[in-house]
């Protein structure tokens, strides 16, 4: 195992890891333990009780947290017509068809987040070897297949963050950056831990949260007590 940096290892000795903190400390810990030259994104980290190999436990879908992320996303949309007018006035970054299949097959990735609708999706469903890797294609459960081009392009410039559960049961999410106010981490996180709660499967047996943890970018993780939201 690689050995951690020296600002890692003092920033470790803030943290008891026998320990689970109350949402507001942990937030605190975090900032506390930050120590990269940079902005970090706060993420949270979720290992839950489910079989992502089962079709109804496969947990995903988007949310639009309360405070932002922090990040500007670049928007793509694949529209034609009223859409793509529909597009523009909202303030996509980028509008068309298959000029951008093209940009994009031939290496183009200059954009955050792709939207699609529905009579788009036989082309961009094109690309799905090149996208699908990288989590960019668009999807019906995250709001990015629709005909509500407006609404998804302002959510995604809101704020609006995917979560998905990995092969290993995990749901990673940013919370925002470490240079927001700590009652604005605290808020998108409880929203983000609300939004899970809310989409847990019926057939998830035992413990749901196993574990919940929050770290900035290059910080380690604090976990985090949830009780209150179960």
């Amino acid at each position: 195992m690689a050995k951690r940096g020296k600002k890692y290892q003092e920033a470790e000795k803030l943290i008891d890891r026998s320990k689970t903190y109350e949402i507001n400390e942990a937030i605190s810990l975090v900032k506390q333990t930050a120590k990269a030259n940079f902005d970090e994104t706060v993420e949270v980290a979720f290992r839950l009780g489910v079989d992502p190999k089962k079709a109804d436990q496969q947990i995903r879908g988007a949310m639009v947290l309360p405070h932002g992320t922090g990040k500007t996303q670049r928007v793509l949309v694949f529209a034609k017509g009223e859409k793509a007018k529909e597009a523009e006035a909202a303030g996509a970054d980028y509008v068309g068809e298959a000029e951008f299949i093209e940009k994009i097959n031939g290496g183009w990735f200059d954009f955050d987040v792709i939207v699609a609708t529905p009579d788009m999706m036989a082309e961009v469903g094109k690309l799905g070897r090149v996208l699908g890797p990288r989590g960019l294609m668009p999807n019906p459960k995250t709001g990015t297949v629709t005909f509500e081009v407006e609404k998804a392009v302002n959510d995604i410039k809101a704020g609006q963050v995917e979560y998905r559960v990995d092969k290993q049961s995990n749901v990673h999410v940013p919370v925002g950056k470490v240079s927001f106010e700590d009652n604005k981490l605290v808020e998108n996180l409880e929203a983000i831990i609300d939004q899970i709660v809310k989409v847990k499967p019926q057939s998830a047996k035992g413990e749901y949260m196993k574990n919940v943890s929050v770290a900035s970018t290059m910080g380690p993780g604090v976990k985090v007590d949830v009780s209150p939201y179960k």
